[in-house]
């Protein structure tokens, strides 16, 4: 499956709320039991905080599926305003 490039607006995303925009997981519980099963990898390390802030420039992995976070091109409303 090809890379993913979401661009952020704002200083950061929640890594529930990543998931969910990027659609691997249909809801923000289904996120949140992603991150808690060890599913979710930020950066090539597991991670399991629910809501760690996911800046531009960091890759987030849920088995073949990659998630590059970039930072945002003015009037790009892919993602919802969250940190900053």
């Amino acid at each position: 499956m090809p890379d993913t490039r979401i661009p952020l607006r704002g200083d950061y995303i929640t890594l529930d709320n990543l998931l969910k925009v990027a659609g691997i997981a249909h809801s923000g519980g289904a996120a949140k039991l992603m991150v808690a099963d060890g599913l979710v990898q930020v950066d090539g390390a597991v991670e399991t905080r629910k809501t760690a802030k996911i800046r531009a420039g960091q890759v987030v992995q849920v088995g073949a599926e990659r998630i590059h976070v970039i930072t945002g091109l003015p009037g790009e409303d892919e993602l919802p305003e969250q940190g900053g």
